[in-house]
């Protein structure tokens, strides 16, 4: 933890240093205070000397305002160091977050990662300014116990009891403590992950009538989460009672062992009143000692949380000595292929045995049900997840072996969920060409089949698109999608499914469109019916993970068994829709 607080700290050095001496001239003025106090009453009041009384108070209250300024210029720059501290930490973890796989993510979850960029970053924000700040509690305890020593030893032994039960008591207090605040943040991971699938989702749980289930299943996150809270912060709860307790008991017995002495003579009255000011500081001291002490235990566990962040390694990261180039040519080859998911990808792979080869010109179109791994194909080809076995092949050159931004360059893909975000339509469809001109824009929609429902639109391409496009419909979605991926120009064009919502006429002539725009770029195309694919120069089918047929829409209606059962099932949905209608 101290590590990470000190590297993201550095930038900000001289802040972070004048806060704690600052800090260090306000609690030098507060230590004066007492002992100013003892002359008051020693020197002013018992002999009655009223000039020494107005210049002491004079000097306490030009003490006092030295205090104030070291007190405020302490909080100025510990809030300046400990916000930019915050502000660094979260853009290098939103960084590092970018630089993960698909496989990355899987891995430590959205909602656990949004808990660890806000909550557990916050969490470390406060314990920075407040460490910096609170550089006054060690200070006012040691200065408090040496002045307090000066004045009188004998009265000192009461301390020699009570400072090693509290210590001890702090020391048990953040054993327990720590792991207790690492399941209240893993309980808060899950409420976040629990609202962050019911956001997105909000329409199915509304189609479905499911906001009763989403209720329950959001109240027992948010009750295992209020449980742990409650379990940590009661044992917290122990804390200022235990220390008011002991600081109440050391003041009582100060005032009956120093009262006796100050009866037999031997300690004069102002001393004992500034000793009793010094053990009051002592003891808050130590109560606020043990109050930064509960905020550090908690932000240790944030701290490893994040650091746990930065010690991910992406398991798709650029090659080493590749050459900045683009390969010559643009065709796409799978030899032998085999991938899967989770920490153990061969035991049980998503495809097995994928051999293809997909040339410019051409479009390549991938069938098959639901689970057979089509996205999980075309997911190789720009690296969003890796081949666990056998080669993909990019003119000649295995993609391994591409620089990323060159391999991602080349490729524009609409994936199976279409994504837009918050902005405007032209925002959107520049996302991958940000500086295209106006019309290179329109052309891309044109060809989208997106261009007349943009204009129909209040603002045109100016229109503000909802979060995720929440004012659109699916295939207004897709469609932007469409124009997104081509508007890069790819010279390898991957469409998933981005025409399943739209309308069969709507469908054609984006293919018509395409098949103009596109017909020197690399073409594959995910599909659901039969009705998209049937222009395809080369359709693959399917089937478990492995390539079941391979061929024109005429071979495979006369060789492959399963391409017939799904024209046949698919025709006969149309007839029965066409006869409904």
């Amino acid at each position: 933890m101290w590590k990470l607080m000190i590297s993201y700290l550095r930038p900000y050095k001289v802040s972070a240093l004048l806060a704690p001496l600052l800090m260090l001239l306000e609690v030098s003025m507060d230590l004066l205070q007492p002992a100013l106090m003892a002359n008051i009453v020693n020197k002013g009041v018992i002999p009655g000397d009223l000039a020494y009384i107005e210049r002491t108070g004079l000097l306490m209250i030009g003490v006092a305002v030295v205090g104030l300024l070291g007190g405020v210029g302490c909080t100025v720059f510990s809030t300046y160091a400990s916000q930019h501290f915050g502000t660094d930490l979260r853009d290098h973890l939103f960084r590092k977050i970018q630089t993960f796989s698909f496989r990355n993510l899987d891995e430590l979850k959205t909602g656990s990662l949004i808990t660890r960029l806000t909550n557990d970053v916050v969490q470390l924000q406060t314990v920075v300014q407040m460490i910096l700040r609170s550089i006054r509690s060690p200070l006012l305890f040691l200065g408090s116990l040496i002045l307090a020593l000066w004045i009188s030893p004998r009265l000192t032994l009461v301390l020699a009891v009570s400072i090693p039960v509290l210590v001890v008591f702090l020391v048990l207090l953040i054993r327990k403590s720590f792991p207790l605040f690492g399941r209240v943040q893993s309980m808060l991971d899950q409420v976040n992950g629990v609202l962050q699938e019911n956001l997105a989702g909000i329409r199915v749980v509304k189609a479905f009538v499911r906001a009763g289930y989403e209720r329950k299943r959001f109240a027992g996150a948010n009750g295992d989460y209020t449980k742990e809270a409650i379990s940590a912060n009661r044992l917290l709860g122990l804390n200022m009672p235990v220390m008011t307790l002991i600081l109440n008991l050391s003041i009582v017995a100060v005032l009956w062992y120093g009262g006796a002495l100050t009866s037999g003579g031997s300690l004069p009255a102002g001393d004992l009143i500034a000793y009793i000011n010094y053990v009051t500081q002592l003891l808050f001291a130590m109560l606020m000692v043990s109050n930064m002490l509960t905020f550090i235990s908690r932000a240790r566990v944030s701290a490893a949380r994040v650091q746990e962040v930065f010690d991910a390694q992406p398991d798709i990261v650029d090659p080493t000595g590749a050459q900045a180039k683009e390969p010559a040519a643009a065709d796409v080859v799978f030899e032998n292929v085999s991938f899967g998911y989770g920490e153990h990808p061969h035991a049980d792979p998503v495809l097995s045995g994928i051999s293809f080869t997909a040339k410019p010109g051409q479009t390549t179109a991938i069938l098959g049900v639901t689970g057979s791994g089509k996205s999980s194909l075309v997911h190789l080809i720009p690296r969003l997840y890796d081949a666990t076995g056998g080669r993909v092949l990019i003119g000649g050159t295995d993609v391994r072996d591409i620089p990323l931004d060159i391999l991602r360059g080349m490729v524009g893909m609409t994936l199976q969920q279409s994504v837009l975000f918050s902005g405007t339509v032209q925002d959107n469809i520049r996302y991958g060409r940000p500086a295209a001109p106006l019309e290179e824009v329109t052309a891309a929609a044109k060809a989208a089949q997106a261009h007349d429902f943009i204009m129909q639109m209040p603002d045109g391409y100016e229109t503000v698109i909802g979060q995720k496009g929440v004012n659109l419909s699916g295939g207004q979605k897709q469609r932007l999608s469409i124009a997104r991926a081509l508007l890069v120009k790819p010279r390898i064009l991957i469409l998933d499914d981005s025409t399943s919502a739209v309308d069969v006429g709507t469908e054609s002539r984006i293919q018509a469109a395409l098949k103009e725009l596109m017909n020197r770029s690399t073409n594959i195309i995910i599909a659901q019916r039969i009705s998209s694919v049937m222009e395809a120069d080369q359709i693959l089918v399917l089937e478990n993970g492995s390539i079941a047929a391979r061929g024109t829409h005429e071979e495979l209606l006369r060789t492959s068994a399963i391409y017939q059962d799904i024209y046949r099932s698919q025709r006969k949905e149309e007839d029965t829709h066409a006869a409904a209608n």
